[in-house]
Formats: structure tokens, C-alpha cells, sequence
């Protein structure tokens, strides 16, 4: 069985789906920041499927982080089978409350690396049998959202690119899916610094990472195109269509302000 790629991988939705892709029988490529918790992960799935399982601790922020792990993979003849662009998180508040270095260091795990990995490892990809890309989107895809704004803009960006990627590649053994989770009960929040309205707002309707991880590797298995997971990130969704933008940046802002 060739290799699973997942970045995030060490906790939350990226840990999970690596879970359920070592499950189904998947070896397992995890690459992460922290070394510690990449680790103790890697030695849980060992303890639950017979699949190898390598890890890379690496800084997804550096631009020359995406060159780092596909010459980690290169070096030990690992073939990439599914690409799992997860890694990714949001900075909260006034754009300009942050300093530039943060903002582009944000877009450079969010967008700029999983450009990078998807590049580097598309010919590795398009030579086997089936492959797979799976990008990481977010319900915010779908609206500006202000006090996140940036984020929110970097989603639409990943939701944009896997749907002219997936028709690009639609002759090929290369299928592509974007799974868009609304709020999920992982450390987005704490990262992000959101205030304790958006928290309490979060807790009435957040996922757990267990069944976005899950509804994600179902949905690229299964080569759809494009998912919001859960019922009623499905109706924001479809609200979006219907309500005037000042309506709904208006709520959102109300929510993170």
C-alpha cells in the first residue's frame, strides 16, 4: 500500500484522518510543528493498524518548508498516494492590530505551502493507479468575515483552487476534494484569539474533529468535489446564496468584533 501525506497531522481534523486513512490500510506520512505530539500520534496508530507510519517535524510557516518534506519523502522512496493539505489557522481581530510578518506567515501555511506541496508532488501523483488531494477549506469560504478577515480570504483561496484543480485534472488519476468545516472543537480558537463571544457561539454548534475527520476522507474517498460538513454549516452555506453581503459580513462581525 503506497503513502498517506497529512500536514496538521499531530492533533485535530489532520491527526484523525490519519487515523482513519491508517485504518482503511494507508501507510502514514504525518508532518507537523511539534515533534513531541507527532510522535506520541504515530506510536497510537501504530498501536491500532498494521501500516507504517513516519513523521517530520516542520515549520509549514518557512518557505522552504513544502521543498523540505517532498525531499523527506524522495530521500526514503516513499510514493505519495493522497496529499492531505490540513495544516492551516486564523489570527483574530483588527487586520492591522497584527504585525505583517504574522498576516504573511499565515497565508504561507494556509495558501503558499499547500500551492507548493500540490505542485511538487502532482507528477508523483498522476503516475499511480488512483490518487488523491484533499484541501482543507473552511465554511468561511463562502463570505468575507470581518475581525478574521484575512483568514476567511485565504479559505477562499483554497476553495477556489481545488475547483479549478479538480476540473484541470479530471482526466487523470488525480481527484480532488475540498472539505469545508465550519466551527470544530480543536485549538483554532485558542490560536486564533477569539473573544468569548465567538466562543460561546462556537460551543452551540461545534463539530468534533472526530466526525469532520471522518466526513473528510469519506467524501475524498468517495471523489466528490466539494463538502460543508454538517447540517447546519450546510444551511450557512446555502444562506449565503440567498442573504445580501452587508447582512451577513454584518452578523459575522457582530460574532468577532
Amino acid at each position: 500500500m503506497s503513502y498517506a501525506l497529512i500536514t496538521g497531522a499531530s492533533k485535530g481534523i489532520g491527526k484523525v484522518i490519519a487515523f482513519e486513512l491508517a485504518a482503511k490500510g494507508y501507510n502514514i506520512l504525518m508532518v507537523a510543528r511539534s515533534e513531541d505530539l507527532l510522535k506520541k500520534a504515530s506510536e497510537e496508530i501504530k498501536a491500532q493498524a498494521k501500516v507504517d507510519v513516519k513523521y517530520l517535524a516542520a515549520d509549514l510557516s518557512s518557505a522552504a518548508a513544502a521543498q523540505q518534506v517532498f525531499d523527506w519523502t524522495a530521500q526514503n522512496n516513499w510514493p505519495v498516494s493522497i496529499l492531505v493539505n490540513n495544516a492551516g489557522y486564523g489570527l483574530s481581530g483588527l487586520f492591522e492590530s497584527y504585525p505583517l510578518e504574522q498576516h504573511l506567515a499565515m497565508l504561507q501555511v494556509n495558501c503558499t505551502t499547500l500551492v507548493q506541496l500540490t505542485y511538487l508532488f502532482l507528477p508523483q501523483l498522476k503516475k499511480q493507479q488512483q490518487a488523491h488531494i484533499l484541501n482543507i477549506s473552511s465554511s468561511a469560504a463562502y463570505q468575507a468575515v470581518p475581525y478574521l478577515s484575512l483568514y476567511a480570504a485565504s479559505k477562499v483561496f483554497v476553495l477556489s483552487f481545488s475547483r479549478g484543480l479538480r476540473y484541470e485534472l479530471r482526466k487523470t488519476a488525480v481527484n480532488v476534494t475540498c472539505v469545508c468545516p465550519g466551527s470544530t472543537d480543536t485549538d483554532f480558537a485558542t490560536r486564533a484569539q477569539v473573544g468569548e463571544k465567538a466562543l460561546k457561539t462556537a460551543q452551540k454548534v461545534n463539530m468534533t474533529p472526530e466526525q469532520v475527520g471522518k466526513a473528510a476522507v469519506k467524501a475524498m474517498l468517495s471523489k466528490k468535489a466539494e463538502v460543508i460538513t454538517g447540517a447546519i454549516n450546510k444551511l450557512g452555506g446555502f444562506l449565503t446564496w440567498l442573504l445580501p453581503k452587508k447582512v451577513l459580513e454584518g452578523g459575522a462581525a457582530r460574532i468577532y468584533e
